[in-house]
């Protein structure tokens, strides 16, 4: 079976999606609820998937519970809050105590939208970050590549802390790199961190995605963090603007299919579900 550690839903008639911006990106100004994602996993391999947030609400994560809560295939999720806050605590404890609680694994912030490269190391920040630390969730890093030395300074800070790095840190995967593999490999180094492999299609900008465009990145994150630190997630709906889910499955597949079976498995389940406790 098939974990899928990073999609998304959204009705906007709820809630506006401001970062939905340019033509590439028109046709996910829609709704993308359950029913849609059921039917983008039918007929996969798909059975978990882990549910992320998108925008930064307040009221986004209780909801994202109920659903969790009443939609069989989601086995996780991982909301947000403000970071900054004094009372972070308490709203971390608001959130764990809810009815739904239990869905709650992780938290995550668009960092990628602050205009402040270090962001992650402001003394509130990491008040935040200690907050999530000890509420025993995972803090998963929105980061570009400029931020990283940040991330890096964060996660040095937090050795007991799980992070995962989403969409392998969004390197520009069809231009100039190396600053952003020696980065990555620095980030590596922390134990405490993993990476989804996940993004890359729409990082590319490419439709269809050509799999030899992606495989230098995925080849830096394979020796950077190891099979046993990876995890598919298909970044659905947000691929769609590249590729459809299962072509998003398919070129996965594709990238890895050079390891051993335990090494896929533990990239397309095992270490999500330990992750993410599913």
């Amino acid at each position: 079976m098939t974990v899928d550690a990073h999609h998304h839903l959204w009705d906007i008639d709820v809630r506006d999606q401001p970062w939905i911006t340019g033509p590439e990106r028109e046709a996910l100004h829609r709704d993308f609820r359950p029913s849609d994602l059921a039917d983008a996993i039918r007929g996969t391999s798909v059975d978990t998937t882990v549910l992320v947030q998108t925008v930064a609400d307040p009221d986004e994560t209780p909801e994202m519970l109920v659903l969790a809560d009443s939609v069989q295939c989601i086995g996780a999720v991982v909301g947000w809050v403000d970071l900054t806050a004094r009372g972070v605590r308490e709203r971390l404890g608001a959130l764990l105590s809810h009815p739904a609680g239990r869905w709650l694994k992780g938290i995550r912030h668009p960092v990628e939208f602050e205009a402040d490269p270090d962001w992650l190391i402001r003394p509130d920040v990491l008040r935040g970050l200690a907050a999530v630390e000890d509420a025993g969730l995972v803090f998963e890093l929105l980061v570009r590549p400029h931020q990283l030395p940040a991330a890096i300074k964060a996660v040095g800070e937090f050795p007991q802390l799980t992070f995962v790095l989403d969409h392998c840190g969004k390197p520009p995967v069809d231009g100039d790199a190396r600053r952003w593999e020696s980065l990555v490999r620095r980030l590596a180094e922390h134990p405490n961190v993993l990476c989804k492999l996940s993004g890359l299609v729409t990082e590319s900008g490419q439709r269809p995605p050509d799999v030899e465009v992606l495989r230098p990145c995925v080849e830096v994150v394979l020796d950077a963090f190891g099979p046993g630190r990876l995890m598919f997630g298909s970044d659905w709906p947000v691929c769609t603007s590249a590729a459809s889910y299962r072509e998003v499955l398919r070129l996965a597949a594709q990238l890895v299919g050079g390891l051993s079976q335990r090494e896929r498995t533990a990239i397309f389940d095992g270490t999500a579900r330990q992750v993410y406790e599913l």
